[in-house]
């Protein structure tokens, strides 16, 4: 598990920058690649707060999570911060869904052709992965402190 979570310290990255959407006024004029940097670009010249937000849902809570287990796993960082890492770990969860609920918002205009790419699935999967990670470090140190009392 250390050495997959390890991994999501350079998939998260390559996910922030990886074409979330497509996205276009009308189809004919071309579909502009969306990204979670894109993203965040647009939304610090048009609103702070919700950039604040989402740039700690999508990029601080997830990497803080990822740098938490890797420190716990080379037992760099004390077992009790588990609950901590694994609220930051749902709170990332929140990005998905935000993005889920825009490309349906977008969808329901009309005019407006929202396609996914595959820089969704793999922010996804990386947010999912530091789940069941956080999951499978719980169980072991509970396996661990039952074995060792």
């Amino acid at each position: 598990m250390k050495y997959l979570n390890l991994a999501l310290l350079i998939l998260f990255p390559v996910a922030w920058f990886a074409p979330l959407l497509r996205a276009a006024i009308l189809p004919i004029f071309g579909m502009d690649e969306i990204s979670v940097i894109t993203g965040l670009q647009s939304l610090w010249e048009s609103d702070v707060a919700l950039a604040l937000l989402v740039t700690f849902l999508a990029i601080f809570a997830p990497y803080a999570k990822t740098i938490g287990l890797a420190l716990l796993h080379w037992n760099l960082l004390s077992p009790k911060t588990l609950p901590a890492l694994e609220i930051l770990g749902k709170l990332a969860m929140a990005d998905v869904f935000l993005i889920a609920l825009y490309i349906v918002i977008v969808k329901g205009a009309g005019h407006v052709t929202v396609e996914t790419a595959w820089g969704l699935w793999l922010f996804s999967l990386c947010v999912l992965s530091s789940i069941v990670i956080g999951w499978a470090t719980a169980r072991s140190l509970r396996a661990d402190r039952a074995d060792n009392p």
